[in-house]
């Protein structure tokens, strides 16, 4: 499950470094979360790192792009395959 970012977002800037995947960038009026890169932080932490320090709660889970845990750890491996690839 991926997770988003919702219109109520303040432009904190506080989610994006904390993101492992780099999934989280500026969009037209508010931070937005790649689905293609966002694992919910599987294989990095226990927990979203962006829900945790969002001090608005405006990052649920993306109902459009649900996926299990062994989907999302999945991706956490392609992702961390297509970086050692590309240095």
């Amino acid at each position: 499950m991926a997770l988003k970012i919702t219109s109520e977002c303040i432009n904190c800037d506080v989610c994006e470094p904390e993101c492992p995947n780099q999934a989280i960038s500026m969009g037209d009026e508010h931070y937005v979360i790649d689905p293609d890169r966002c694992t919910e932080c599987v294989g990095h932490f226990g927990e979203p790192q962006c829900v945790q320090v969002c001090p608005v709660e405006c990052i649920p889970v993306n109902p459009e792009r649900v996926e299990t845990q062994d989907q999302l750890m999945a991706k956490y491996l392609r992702l961390q395959a297509d970086a050692k690839t590309s240095t």
